[in-house]
C-alpha cells in the first residue's frame, strides 16, 4: 500500500500531485495536516507559510531555530511565525533531514553562482502563487527546504549536499492555526538540491481523525 492509499477517504480534503518544478498552495484550518512525499527521491521542496487572519505574522526561520535549538526540522519540531505562535507541528518525518539555511533558489543568484541565465526558480515560483492570494514579492521571506541536505561545518562553511530522501519518504506538518502554505517544487538543476534532474513530489491535505 502507498504512503497515498493509507489515508482514509473520508479524511481526504486534497490529494494532487505537483509536477516537476511546480508550485502549489492551499489554505489550511486548524488540525488539518499537509503530507509532502518525495515520490522519487533527493527532491527539495521549498517551503513558507503565512497565518490566514494576519499574513503578516508568517514563518520565522530565526525564531524556528531558536525555539526548536536546532538547524534542522524533524519529527517534533514547531514552526513558528514573526509573533513567536506556534504555526505547525511536524508529525510524522522519513526523512530527517530539512534544512532552514540555505533560503530559495532565484534566477538572480543562479547567475552569480553558476553564470546561467534562467527564468525559473523558487523565488519566481513563489512570487507567482503568492500573487493568487494577493499578496507581492515583498511577502517572500526565508524558507524550510523539505528534503534538502545542508551541511555546515565548525567554522562555518556550508555545502548543498547530495539528498538522503528515498522515493516515498514523507513528512506530515499539522496546521496549528488558520494558514495559507505556499510551496515550490525546486527546479533547481546546478546543484544537488533537486538531484540535477527535478522531480514530481505528491501533497495530500487532510482533516484530523
Amino acid at each position: 500500500m502507498t504512503a497515498a492509499a493509507a489515508i482514509a477517504p473520508n479524511t481526504l480534503v486534497r490529494r494532487e500531485i505537483v509536477p516537476a518544478k511546480g508550485r502549489w498552495s492551499a489554505r489550511l484550518k486548524p488540525g488539518q495536516t499537509l503530507k509532502m512525499i518525495d515520490t522519487e527521491g533527493q527532491q527539495a521542496i521549498d517551503f513558507l507559510c503565512y497565518s490566514a487572519e494576519l499574513p503578516l505574522d508568517r514563518i520565522n526561520i530565526p525564531t524556528t531555530v531558536r525555539l526548536n535549538k536546532s538547524l534542522y526540522i524533524t519529527k517534533g519540531s514547531k514552526i513558528y511565525s514573526e509573533r513567536a505562535r506556534t504555526m505547525m507541528s511536524v508529525l510524522e518525518d522519513t526523512c530527517g533531514y530539512h534544512d532552514t539555511l540555505a533560503g530559495c533558489c532565484s534566477c538572480e543568484i543562479d547567475k552569480v553562482r553558476y553564470g546561467v541565465d534562467k527564468t525559473e526558480s523558487c523565488r519566481t515560483n513563489f512570487i507567482a502563487e503568492l500573487a493568487g492570494w494577493g499578496m507581492s514579492p515583498s511577502e517572500i521571506v526565508s524558507n524550510i527546504n523539505f528534503f534538502m541536505r545542508v551541511r555546515f561545518s565548525a567554522d562555518g562553511e556550508l555545502t548543498i549536499a547530495d539528498g538522503v530522501s528515498k522515493p516515498g519518504d514523507y513528512v506530515v506538518l499539522r496546521a496549528e492555526m488558520p494558514l495559507i502554505v505556499v510551496i515550490s517544487n525546486c527546479p533547481q538543476e546546478n546543484n544537488p538540491a533537486a538531484g540535477f534532474s527535478p522531480t514530481p513530489v505528491e501533497v495530500i491535505v487532510s482533516e484530523a481523525p
